[in-house]
C-alpha cells in the first residue's frame, strides 16, 4: 500500500508527501491527513475505492 500511496504522491507532483503506515489490528483501515479522519473502513465496513484514494490528495 505504502509503494501505491507514494506512486500516486508522485504522479500528483507531490514528492515531499509522507505516508505512515501503523500496523493493527481488528481489521481496521483508516486515512489520516493533517490529523483529520478522512475515510475509515471500520465506519464504512469496506476497503477505499481507488478514486477515493485519489481524492485524498
Amino acid at each position: 500500500m505504502r509503494d501505491r500511496l507514494q506512486e500516486l504522491a508522485k504522479k500528483k507532483g507531490l514528492d515531499d508527501v509522507e505516508f505512515e503506515l501503523i500496523e493493527g489490528g481488528g481489521g481496521v483501515f483508516e486515512i489520516v491527513r493533517d490529523g483529520e479522519l478522512v475515510y475509515s473502513k471500520k465506519a464504512l465496513n469496506r476497503f477505499p475505492e481507488d478514486a477515493e484514494v485519489d481524492a485524498v490528495f
